[in-house]
């Protein structure tokens, strides 16, 4: 089994992060520091910070099987982390009786919906750009929306190097918009805006792909529906 595969099914992070601390050098096997790519075999010793990592022994009952995917609405001050030592992680915020992971990141200064599994081998799918999957947000800015300002978020902008991709931008109120973006650079709305001389004052995401906000509360949590993970991944059979 592939190392970050062994360590994201010992429920220690998902593939991503795994695959961010093999590249790290973080990792060893039977004390031989790996990187990506590499291969545990059975009986063999992996560590990570110097820690085993243990693979979890699930029952063998249907139950104990089925993968766990929620949407929280994260509030603001909870950090998109797995790391207990972070005061405001997201997954002791959960307390889920299962290992989870949050699939991407939200600024700890934002809030909304943010999707979470038990399940690393999806983690990669819906983050990846080519994919072009939608999420849109609502942002309210420290003054008056321009037709100027939507324009230029719409076409792009440069920030971490990099113009970002054309989105879809509209008013929604004096000092509000709503944006649908297909990327997720760190920071990404806040940059933008700030190009043009704006201060992001509050970021909601409402939605990914075919996931809604809808009425969930800040702080609560629901499972994802059978129709929910279609839409989200059409082309995968198995969850």
């Amino acid at each position: 089994m592939r190392v970050n595969k062994y360590i994201s099914e010992a429920g220690l992070c998902s593939r991503r992060e795994a695959d961010e601390l093999l590249l790290a050098g973080r990792v060893t096997i039977n004390g031989e520091v790996v990187s990506t790519g590499a291969k545990a075999l059975e009986g063999d010793e992996v560590r990570v910070d110097g820690e085993i990592v243990r693979a979890r022994i699930l029952a063998a009952t249907p139950a104990a099987k089925k993968a766990v995917y929620i949407a929280l609405n994260k509030p603001v001050g909870i950090t998109c982390t797995t790391d207990h030592g972070v005061d405001g992680n997201i997954v002791d915020f959960v307390d889920h009786p299962q290992r989870i992971f949050p699939i991407g990141r939200l600024d700890k200064d934002s809030e909304g919906l943010i999707l979470l599994t038990s399940n690393g081998d999806i983690v990669n799918e819906i983050l990846r750009a080519e994919n072009g999957h939608e999420k849109e947000y609502l942002v309210a800015v420290n003054k008056a929306v321009t037709d100027e300002f939507l324009a230029g978020m719409a076409k792009g902008v440069r920030i971490h190097g990099q113009m970002t991709q054309p989105c879809r931008v509209r008013r929604i109120a004096k000092f509000g918009f709503s944006i649908v973006l297909t990327q997720g650079l760190n920071r990404q709305i806040r940059l933008m805006a700030a190009a043009f001389g704006y201060r992001v004052t509050q970021l909601r995401r409402v939605r990914i792909v075919n996931i809604k906000l809808a009425h969930l509360k800040v702080g609560q949590w629901r499972n994802l529906t059978e129709a929910e993970l279609k839409g989200l991944l059409p082309g995968r059979t198995q969850w």
